[in-house]
């Protein structure tokens, strides 16, 4: 298997785990959570869980942002950028760099802090604030991964 094949190989199963991931915390995890009856159990619940994933989607953002710059790079594909039909790339960096800032500073340094905080105060808002936030990130993120892989095989959706 050539170099380009197995990064685009590794680059889906990353995505597939991380983005997967995502729709099944903002579709079942939170869902479930809400309907706790104590505060301190949802929050609880909630930061062990995504914790544990938390590390999940650094691995797997971090192996999609390392595979993507590595098949644009031995593609030369650096013009796409200014073609408006690959929009989906853009897209996809977009979505890389969110969810990177989340990851990597948000959520160690401010996030966990602050929705902890109020959690404790007003849970049902702070997980309705939560659960839309992450359903804005999930349809972001299959809006995305619909561009690219009709992209990637030629449907372009502007002409």
């Amino acid at each position: 298997m050539e170099t380009l094949t197995l990064a685009r190989v590794v680059h889906l199963i990353a995505v597939i785990l991380w983005i997967g991931g995502v729709a099944m915390v903002t579709t079942v995890l939170i869902p479930a959570i809400r309907q706790l009856k104590s505060r301190e159990e949802q929050i609880d619940t909630f930061e062990k869980i995504e914790g544990r994933f938390a590390l999940q989607a650094r691995i797997t953002t971090l192996i999609t942002g390392l595979t993507g710059f590595y098949m644009i790079h031995e593609l030369d594909a650096w013009e796409r950028y200014l073609d408006y039909r690959f929009w989906w790339i853009h897209a996809m960096t977009l979505v890389w760099i969110v969810f990177s800032m989340i990851l990597f500073v948000l959520e160690p340094f401010v996030l966990h802090k602050v929705l902890r905080a109020r959690a404790e105060k007003d849970p049902v808002r702070t997980f309705g604030i939560m659960h839309k936030a992450h359903w804005a990130l999930l349809l972001l993120s299959l809006i995305t991964i619909a561009g690219a892989v009709a992209g990637s095989h030629g449907w372009f959706f502007i002409k």
